[in-house]
């Protein structure tokens, strides 16, 4: 039932919500198509190009789940301000950046700080709004996040060419500056209960998910012990949730197979994903010499793909057909990356990859409890955003290492397979 007095700016604040949300998206897009302009700018080993994208998306996804506790401890409007504030700083430095080691440097600080950004977006809205008008400004992120995804390339490609590749990252310092002006509209929000902090959860998660990254992008003599010592620290992490007093993760999701079932499945996904948006301007600047505002624009089928698809299955084919859309979603996009994901294959690829979105989020969420809601939603997001980093430390990792594209896009196809069979459970009532 709505509240006998709504909030009269709330409309407005959400525009400002939107905005951030809009402008971490368009961050994490953007850099794609610009990766070997800034690698020609400032010279280094080819495999600071993954790291331009993967030291944005690893502390992101490390950090996302203790974001939202910062603020439910310390209010979620206060949280808000200060990641945007920050944000927009490393924004700059990334923009002035004299070589590339600041400047990843500078995009792991871009990571962290959208990582106390996003998570405080939901709980602002649901303070803000109430009865029919929240479920209207949830259903308004979507839309926006599709059209961040779709444009983030393509505004990449354009403002290197007709600009330079520091202005990719200069585009945030307006926004973010509108956003912090805008946000006196934001009521402060925080959780009725104070929250504890799990520092050593986090700290495991930051070391193991680093530990996997690193080699993946840069292998030599050490990558084995590496990825075996990320492994083992992620192990850890699972064992000290379990005892942890107030765990990062409701261990209850994990007593029945669907959930688990479904962040494995978005871990693969979202690495074939993310690493397929990488790796196509990759090979088309590195091995055929396109400028990147070409290369910008062969990603546009991929994006009308994807923005096509996810309107017609959740419209239609989800209600009509259930979860099983997810494997005819997988099926198309496995099609075009044995196609080579060129030309017309990438519009099956974009095809596939919003018929599997959309099932896929909503089978993994069906049979979530009401109080594992937030825990389920932000694990989900942290493994989304780790899938996509582990996705451009392989597949960019493996093209640049190799000088061909034809082991990333067999290693895509074959992490697309796994992907089918690891979402079975979700395909099941019986999943529970």
């Amino acid at each position: 039932m709505p509240t006998t007095t709504r909030y009269r700016h709330r409309w407005a604040a959400l525009a400002v919500l939107l905005t951030a949300e809009a402008m971490n998206l368009l961050d994490t897009t953007i850099v794609q198509v610009a990766g070997p302009v800034i690698h020609a700018g400032l010279p280094g080993p080819a495999a600071d190009i993954p790291w331009f994208s993967a030291a944005y998306t690893l502390p992101f996804a490390a950090f996302l789940i203790t974001g939202g506790r910062l603020g439910d401890v310390f209010g979620r409007a206060k949280t808000f301000k200060i990641g945007v504030t920050a944000f927009v700083l490393a924004s700059l430095a990334c923009a002035i950046a004299p070589d590339a080691g600041l400047l990843i440097g500078a995009r792991a600080v871009q990571g962290a700080a959208a990582a106390l950004v996003i998570p405080q977006t939901i709980g602002l809205i649901r303070g803000l709004f109430d009865g029919d008008e929240l479920a209207k400004a949830l259903g308004s992120i979507g839309p926006v996040m599709g059209l961040s995804a779709v444009t983030g390339p393509l505004l990449g490609g354009l403002l290197t060419q007709a600009l330079s590749w520091r202005a990719v990252f200069l585009v945030n310092v307006p926004l973010g500056l509108a956003v912090l002006l805008a946000a006196r509209f934001l009521r402060e929000d925080r959780a009725g209960t104070r929250p504890k902090l799990d520092l050593v959860g986090t700290g495991l998660v930051v070391a193991g998910a680093g530990l996997l990254v690193y080699p993946l992008i840069s292998p030599g003599a050490t990558a084995w012990p590496l990825l075996a010592a990320g492994a083992a620290l992620l192990v850890v992490f699972g064992f000290q949730q379990r005892r942890a007093a107030a765990p990062l993760v409701e261990p209850s999701l994990f007593t029945h197979r669907a959930f688990p079932a479904a962040l494995a499945g978005s871990l693969l996904y979202f690495a074939v994903m993310t690493g397929l948006m990488l790796l196509v301007p990759l090979r088309l600047q590195l091995g055929y010499g396109v400028d990147v505002r070409t290369a910008s624009l062969t990603l546009l089928p991929l994006s009308a793909g994807l923005a096509v698809s996810s309107w017609v299955a959740g419209s239609w084919l989800v209600p009509k057909f259930g979860s099983r859309v997810m494997f005819a979603g997988l099926a198309l996009l496995l099609g075009g990356i044995v196609a080579g994901a060129s030309g017309p294959a990438l519009a099956f690829c974009g095809l596939g990859m919003g018929t599997f979105t959309v099932p896929f989020f909503t089978a993994a969420l069906d049979r979530v409890r009401p109080h594992e809601t937030g825990s389920a939603a932000g694990l989900l997001n942290a493994v989304q955003q780790l899938g996509g980093t582990l996705g451009v430390a392989l597949l960019g990792g493996l093209y640049l290492n190799s000088g061909t594209a034809a082991t990333a896009f067999g290693v895509a196809a074959v992490l697309t397979v796994a992907a089918a069979i690891a979402v079975i459970p979700l395909s099941s009532r019986r999943g529970r």
